[in-house]
């Protein structure tokens, strides 16, 4: 059954959300409170984790292993339908592996007959003919898609499948329900650090871009925050950078927020925001923070654009020599209430989708 076809579960449906959470991932994280957010009330919730503890004590559901088969298929037995929830999952650029979990989870799901929704989903990269013959299967079987960006609009188009295209739903984030937070945020006048590792900077860009930080730490007194948003990933390379920073007499604290809402309001007295991860960008922008935007793939690349936020584009091996200016406009940026506004109605078609099907 391919997109568009009509297949409804009951009323009390419970749903097998599907995605790289509890993983030490905030973005992720910020992508699965927004999809709980989004849903109906009535609806029962089963989200995939890695540690299913966390994701259990910060979003309140129940949870199965995403790396445990058997376990995993039988909470889809008990399911009405699975949501493969925002992100890139159709992409090959971690591990061909990856792309076949989850076309094999959404094959699994057809051959129970239950329906598929492919949730503001990216698109790629896929490498190979392999990758792609994969993903235009998942596709072919999923009953409803919203693609969260244009591009994977556009791919999913030449090969012959429509559907609506919003941006990345964790602008359509809402504001936290009440609650306490015991993460430590930054100090005044901060200047906040997420980065990542990326092929795409060499030990000299790396220097350099060092170097702007030094020099403006040191011009106006600033400490240095500094935030993993993937924990695995992030640590090791922000570890290395907080040791030239400490050797350069600058103050270093590293951040660790539980949820994209710790993050959001810690930004409140930070000087500055210099962000790589996608929702690493999203998030301080919703924050109304001064940011600049290091781009290391299209997609951040495109939300800088979108919001009119200083980037520098690493993709661009000259770029970092605009490094000076883009950091003067980074400290004045603030955001749009109008731009804002509209990637939030175009995000109605990720909505829209889960009312449509579980409503």
């Amino acid at each position: 059954m391919g997109y568009g076809a009509k297949a409804r579960p009951t009323r009390s449906a419970t749903a097998l959300l599907c995605g790289y959470y509890g993983e030490c991932n905030l973005g992720d994280d910020a992508l699965l409170a927004t999809l709980l957010a989004l849903l109906p009330p009535h609806c029962h919730v089963v989200a995939t984790a890695g540690d299913q503890q966390q994701v259990q004590m910060q979003f309140g559901v129940d949870t199965c292993p995403r790396h445990h088969p058997i376990r995993l298929l039988l909470a889809l037995v008990q399911a009405q339908v699975l949501v493969l929830g925002g992100g890139s999952l159709l992409q090959d650029s971690t591990s061909r592996r990856s792309l076949v979990y989850y076309v094999a989870l959404i094959l699994a799901a057809r051959l129970l007959g239950r329906p598929v929704l492919l949730w503001a989903q990216g698109l790629g990269p896929l490498k190979g003919r392999t990758s792609s013959w994969l993903a235009r299967l998942a596709i072919h079987m999923a009953q409803g898609i919203t693609w969260r960006d244009e591009q994977s609009a556009a791919m999913a188009t030449s090969w012959g499948f429509q559907a609506p295209v919003g941006r990345d739903p964790v602008w359509s984030l809402p504001p936290r329900h009440p609650t306490s937070s015991t993460s430590r945020g930054p100090s005044a006048g901060a200047i906040c650090l997420c980065w990542r590792p990326t092929p795409l900077l060499a030990a000299a860009g790396w220097h350099r871009l060092e170097e702007q930080v030094i020099q403006e730490a040191q011009r106006h007194g600033a400490p240095l925050c500094l935030v993993p948003f993937h924990g695995h990933q992030d640590t090791p390379l922000l570890k290395g950078c907080a040791q030239r920073f400490q050797a350069a007499g600058l103050t270093c604290q590293f951040w660790h927020p539980q949820t994209p809402w710790d993050f959001m309001e810690g930004l409140t007295p930070v000087r500055l925001v210099v962000a790589m991860r996608l929702h690493g960008v999203i998030l301080a922008a919703m924050a109304d923070r001064p940011l600049l935007a290091l781009s290391y793939d299209p997609k951040v690349e495109a939300a800088a654009r979108a919001m009119a936020i200083p980037s520098i584009n690493l993709m661009d091996p000259k770029a970092l020599a605009a490094l000076p200016t883009a950091w003067k406009q980074a400290s004045r940026w603030r955001l749009s209430p109008t731009h804002l506004a509209q990637h939030r109605h175009h995000n109605r078609c990720h909505e829209q989708l889960l009312v449509k099907t579980l409503g």
